[in-house]
Protein backbone atom coordinates (compact mmCIF):
# COMPACT_ATOMS: atom_id res chain seq x y z
CA UNK A 1 0.00 0.00 0.00
CA UNK A 2 1.18 3.50 -0.87
CA UNK A 3 1.12 6.41 1.84
CA UNK A 4 -1.55 7.93 0.02
CA UNK A 5 -4.13 4.92 0.10
CA UNK A 6 -3.22 4.44 3.98
CA UNK A 7 -3.83 8.42 4.20
CA UNK A 8 -7.14 7.77 2.42
CA UNK A 9 -8.18 4.80 4.90
CA UNK A 10 -7.74 7.91 7.60
CA UNK A 11 -9.86 10.13 5.41
CA UNK A 12 -12.66 7.63 4.64
CA UNK A 13 -12.95 7.01 8.79
CA UNK A 14 -13.28 11.09 8.76
CA UNK A 15 -9.80 10.81 11.37
CA UNK A 16 -7.86 13.89 9.51
CA UNK A 17 -9.51 16.41 11.43
CA UNK A 18 -9.53 20.48 10.56
CA UNK A 19 -9.78 23.39 13.36
CA UNK A 20 -7.49 24.40 16.25
CA UNK A 21 -5.66 21.61 18.14
CA UNK A 22 -3.84 21.50 20.93
CA UNK A 23 -1.91 18.25 21.05
CA UNK A 24 -0.29 16.53 23.63
CA UNK A 25 2.55 17.47 23.47
CA UNK A 26 1.00 21.07 24.39
CA UNK A 27 1.69 22.64 20.75
CA UNK A 28 -1.13 23.63 18.44
CA UNK A 29 -1.81 23.24 14.85
CA UNK A 30 -4.68 23.51 12.31
CA UNK A 31 -4.95 19.54 11.98
CA UNK A 32 -5.01 16.67 14.19
CA UNK A 33 -4.77 12.63 13.31
CA UNK A 34 -7.71 10.81 15.08
CA UNK A 35 -6.04 6.99 14.71
CA UNK A 36 -8.62 6.00 17.18
CA UNK A 37 -11.22 6.46 14.75
CA UNK A 38 -9.19 3.72 12.14
CA UNK A 39 -8.23 1.19 15.29
CA UNK A 40 -11.95 1.17 16.58
CA UNK A 41 -12.24 -1.40 13.20
CA UNK A 42 -10.41 -4.03 13.66
CA UNK A 43 -9.66 -5.40 10.26
CA UNK A 44 -8.12 -2.19 9.33
CA UNK A 45 -6.72 -1.81 12.85
CA UNK A 46 -5.23 -5.68 11.88
CA UNK A 47 -4.42 -4.45 8.52
CA UNK A 48 -2.38 -1.03 9.21
CA UNK A 49 -0.48 -3.25 12.29
CA UNK A 50 0.21 -6.16 9.85
CA UNK A 51 1.69 -3.16 7.16
CA UNK A 52 3.73 -1.10 10.26
CA UNK A 53 5.29 -4.92 11.35
CA UNK A 54 6.51 -5.53 7.42
CA UNK A 55 8.76 -2.47 8.05
CA UNK A 56 10.16 -3.21 11.26
CA UNK A 57 10.66 -7.58 11.26
CA UNK A 58 14.05 -7.34 10.15
CA UNK A 59 14.58 -5.71 13.70
CA UNK A 60 12.98 -9.27 15.43
CA UNK A 61 11.37 -7.87 18.42
CA UNK A 62 10.27 -10.20 21.26
CA UNK A 63 8.57 -7.33 22.62
CA UNK A 64 6.27 -4.50 21.05
CA UNK A 65 5.94 -1.87 23.91
CA UNK A 66 3.68 1.52 23.83
CA UNK A 67 3.06 4.20 25.59
CA UNK A 68 -0.61 4.11 26.41
CA UNK A 69 -3.45 4.71 25.19
CA UNK A 70 -3.27 5.88 21.37
CA UNK A 71 -0.38 3.27 21.33
CA UNK A 72 -1.92 0.46 22.48
CA UNK A 73 -4.28 -1.14 19.47
CA UNK A 74 -1.05 -0.32 17.53
CA UNK A 75 1.12 -2.61 19.89
CA UNK A 76 -1.26 -5.24 20.12
CA UNK A 77 -1.73 -5.39 15.78
CA UNK A 78 1.92 -4.78 15.28
CA UNK A 79 2.58 -7.99 17.98
CA UNK A 80 0.17 -10.19 16.30
CA UNK A 81 1.64 -9.88 13.10
CA UNK A 82 5.47 -10.30 13.90
CA UNK A 83 4.35 -13.35 16.73
CA UNK A 84 5.48 -11.38 19.69
CA UNK A 85 4.44 -10.34 23.19
CA UNK A 86 2.61 -6.97 23.05
CA UNK A 87 2.56 -4.59 26.43
CA UNK A 88 2.10 -0.48 27.07
CA UNK A 89 3.44 1.68 29.10
CA UNK A 90 1.30 4.48 31.37
CA UNK A 91 1.51 7.60 33.50
CA UNK A 92 1.43 7.36 37.31
CA UNK A 93 3.06 10.49 39.06
CA UNK A 94 3.86 12.38 35.50
CA UNK A 95 6.04 9.12 34.86
CA UNK A 96 6.00 6.84 32.31
CA UNK A 97 5.88 3.30 34.20
CA UNK A 98 5.29 -0.33 33.58
CA UNK A 99 2.35 -1.65 36.10
CA UNK A 100 -0.48 -4.10 35.64
CA UNK A 101 2.95 -7.11 35.83
CA UNK A 102 4.05 -6.18 32.72
CA UNK A 103 7.98 -6.99 32.88
CA UNK A 104 10.89 -7.49 30.69
CA UNK A 105 13.81 -10.03 30.85
CA UNK A 106 17.48 -8.42 30.75
CA UNK A 107 18.19 -7.71 27.01
CA UNK A 108 14.76 -8.31 26.09
CA UNK A 109 14.68 -7.22 22.40
CA UNK A 110 11.68 -4.51 22.07
CA UNK A 111 10.06 -2.28 19.56
CA UNK A 112 8.56 1.16 20.53
CA UNK A 113 5.11 1.84 18.66
CA UNK A 114 2.86 4.35 18.57
CA UNK A 115 -0.05 5.54 16.69
CA UNK A 116 0.81 9.41 15.71
CA UNK A 117 4.41 11.09 16.74
CA UNK A 118 4.33 14.73 16.69
CA UNK A 119 7.84 15.26 18.82
CA UNK A 120 8.31 12.13 19.93
CA UNK A 121 8.17 12.83 23.06
CA UNK A 122 5.86 9.81 24.38
CA UNK A 123 7.69 7.24 22.06
CA UNK A 124 10.97 8.71 24.42
CA UNK A 125 9.48 8.13 27.35
CA UNK A 126 8.43 4.60 26.76
CA UNK A 127 11.75 3.59 25.32
CA UNK A 128 13.70 4.69 28.81
CA UNK A 129 10.72 2.87 30.85
CA UNK A 130 11.78 0.08 28.55
CA UNK A 131 15.13 0.10 29.30
CA UNK A 132 14.77 0.71 32.81
CA UNK A 133 13.28 -2.55 33.08
CA UNK A 134 15.89 -3.84 31.52
CA UNK A 135 14.98 -3.93 27.75
CA UNK A 136 16.78 -3.15 24.85
CA UNK A 137 14.75 -1.03 22.29
CA UNK A 138 16.03 -1.87 18.37
CA UNK A 139 13.52 0.25 16.76
CA UNK A 140 10.59 2.60 16.79
CA UNK A 141 7.43 2.70 14.49
CA UNK A 142 4.24 4.80 14.18
CA UNK A 143 1.06 4.43 11.71
CA UNK A 144 1.72 8.62 10.85
CA UNK A 145 4.70 10.81 11.69
CA UNK A 146 3.11 14.14 11.74
CA UNK A 147 6.46 16.05 12.07
CA UNK A 148 7.99 14.56 8.60
CA UNK A 149 10.00 12.41 9.94
CA UNK A 150 12.28 15.79 11.55
CA UNK A 151 11.22 13.51 15.39
CA UNK A 152 14.88 12.50 16.23
CA UNK A 153 14.57 8.93 18.01
CA UNK A 154 17.71 7.78 18.27
CA UNK A 155 16.54 4.60 16.62
CA UNK A 156 15.71 3.16 13.29
CA UNK A 157 12.25 4.22 12.45
CA UNK A 158 9.63 3.50 10.44
CA UNK A 159 6.09 5.30 9.64
CA UNK A 160 3.26 4.16 7.49
CA UNK A 161 2.63 7.79 6.57
CA UNK A 162 4.99 10.91 6.88
CA UNK A 163 3.16 14.03 7.14
CA UNK A 164 4.52 17.85 7.73
CA UNK A 165 1.71 19.30 9.38
CA UNK A 166 2.41 22.83 11.29
CA UNK A 167 2.79 23.25 15.05
CA UNK A 168 2.80 26.22 16.68
CA UNK A 169 3.71 26.84 20.71
CA UNK A 170 0.71 28.52 22.27
CA UNK A 171 2.66 32.00 22.43
CA UNK A 172 2.86 32.20 18.72
CA UNK A 173 -0.44 30.18 17.43
CA UNK A 174 -2.22 32.21 14.96
CA UNK A 175 -4.90 30.55 15.43
CA UNK A 176 -4.81 31.41 19.04
CA UNK A 177 -4.60 35.20 18.01
CA UNK A 178 -7.23 34.84 15.57
CA UNK A 179 -9.48 34.07 18.38
CA UNK A 180 -10.18 30.29 17.47
CA UNK A 181 -11.28 27.85 20.10
CA UNK A 182 -9.13 25.13 20.67
CA UNK A 183 -9.52 21.81 21.14
CA UNK A 184 -7.89 19.24 23.31
CA UNK A 185 -8.76 15.77 21.79
CA UNK A 186 -5.24 14.17 22.86
CA UNK A 187 -4.33 11.61 26.19
CA UNK A 188 -1.72 14.25 27.32
CA UNK A 189 -2.73 17.71 26.54
CA UNK A 190 -1.61 20.53 28.27
CA UNK A 191 -4.08 23.96 28.40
Amino acid sequence: MTENEILEIFRKHSAVLEGHFILSSGLHSDRYVQCALVLQHPRVAEQLGSLLAEKMRHLCPAVVAAPALGGVLVAHEVARAMGARALFTERQEGAMTLRRGFSLAPGEVTLVVEDVITTGLSTRETIQCVEQAGGRVVGTGALIDRSGGAADLGLPKAALVNLQIQNYSPADCPLCKAGIPAVKPGSRAKK
